[in-house]
């Protein structure tokens, strides 16, 4: 890794598991942190998910790598007796100790923020939890599509009328709670800049999905009056729509009303500005469904790069919708390197996505393979000052078990 990257130096020790908190330590790691990972002797489950559905099912563990290259890797079993002064020596060790067990486990565990913070006062303490560290439901363990799509009401409102609640991407959830996790622990750095103090930071799955729902939220704070589930072919508002093309593309529409007589002069209908169904907003809403029908006739009627170039020359926010095979062709994501090369992985998976967030004239560190189990199990002891004998005893009792070779 670089030696002069922003982070370069920083030393962060991902406890989590599956996705939000070890992604957040992909960031840190992306502008050069050098994290451990801490996985029990089993592993992290998240580690089997390619074959694991709804997942996508692939040879390669592609979850893996996304969620965790960059990282060394270590086992170690904190049930056991003797896991307590490798714990503390890791603390000693990090800038930055990143948890998402559940509250209940980590009292036992002794993983509470009090627990550790008396070995580091300087630590920063990241905590990720399904719903937050207090309320009814603080102990409930929490996954995206539970805590960040359910329980926020974005699930409610990411469907049309009529239709049940879907199944979302996994991850989704996830992955933006681990941009305000990374926030926190970057805020919390800054603090210990001007304070020297450690910090306990938190962010929920729930809070996190509030926060992408917020619109409709804050409307419900002040009552506001809801629309009903979007109807495609009802819609509150035909120029913002879902539409389909002559070779069969869906693409979604926003037409602001500055833009409403550029569109329909691009379009080839004009007279929709003097129609007498849509010549005032009353006569417009009561008439939406006759407008998205003629809407629906114009668009069918050429192909997707058609309306590419019409709406494009007219300046008119627009967007296909793409799937996951067409997007990574999409030559957008590596010009601006969204999508960039994965070193040492193996197998077909030669790129990974990047994190989010970019600072020109910074160069990120070029992405490395995911740790095998405990890969990196007695270099980590060796760096925390654990003698060979003491190391072998460690692994003797299984506290952290020797690495096997090439272990994924």
């Amino acid at each position: 890794m670089a030696s002069d990257n922003i982070f370069s130096g920083l030393k962060v020790v991902d406890l989590a598991s599956f996705i939000a908190g070890p992604s957040a330590a992909v960031i840190l790691s992306d502008f050069g942190a050098d994290v451990i990972k801490v996985e029990p002797p089993v592993g992290d489950l998240w580690r089997h998910a390619n074959k694991l559905p709804p997942q996508p099912v692939a040879d390669d563990a592609y979850t893996w790598h996304l969620a965790n290259r960059n990282k060394r890797g270590m086992t170690l079993d904190l049930k056991s007796p003797s896991a307590q002064p490798v714990l503390e020596r890791l603390v000693k060790w990090a800038d930055v100790l990143i948890v998402n067990t559940p509250h209940p486990a980590r009292k036992r565990l002794k993983l509470d923020y009090d627990d550790v913070a008396q070995f580091n006062p300087r630590l920063i303490y990241a905590d990720i939890t399904g719903f937050g560290d207090k309320g009814p439901d603080a102990d409930l363990p929490g996954f995206d599509i539970t805590s960040y799509w359910a329980r926020s009401g974005l699930l409610s409102m990411t469907r049309d009328a009529g239709a049940p609640p879907t199944w979302p991407v996994a991850g989704s959830g996830d992955n933006a709670t681990a941009v305000g996790l990374y926030s926190a622990i970057v805020t919390a750095l800054y603090r210990r800049e001007r304070t020297g103090k450690g910090a306990h930071v938190t962010t929920s799955l729930l809070a996190e999905g509030i926060w992408s729902a917020s619109v409709s939220i804050q409307a419900a704070l002040c009552e506001a009056k809801f629309f009903p589930p979007h109807d495609r072919m009802h819609p509150a508002n035909a120029a913002m729509n879902v539409y389909r093309t002559k070779d069969d593309t869906w693409f979604v529409l926003i037409v602001t009303p500055d833009k409403l007589d550029a569109v329909a002069k691009a379009i080839g209908r004009p007279d929709l500005l003097t129609d007498p169904r849509f010549s005032d907003p009353a006569k417009l809403m009561a008439n939406m469904p006759e407008l998205t029908t003629i809407l629906d006739e114009v668009f069918c009627s050429q192909p997707m790069a058609y309306w590419y170039e019409v709406f494009s020359k007219a300046h008119v926010t627009f967007g296909a919708v793409r799937g996951p095979k067409e997007v990574v062709n999409d030559p957008q994501l590596r010009s601006n390197d969204i999508i960039v090369p994965l070193e040492g992985a193996g197998g077909k998976l030669t790129s990974t996505i990047s994190s989010p967030i970019q600072l020109h004239g910074v160069a990120k560190v070029t992405a490395q393979r995911a740790p095998g189990l405990g890969e990196h199990n007695d270099e980590v002891l060796r760096q925390l000052g654990f003698s060979a004998s003491e190391i072998d005893g460690l692994h003797a009792s299984g506290t952290i078990p020797k690495a096997k070779e090439h272990a994924a």
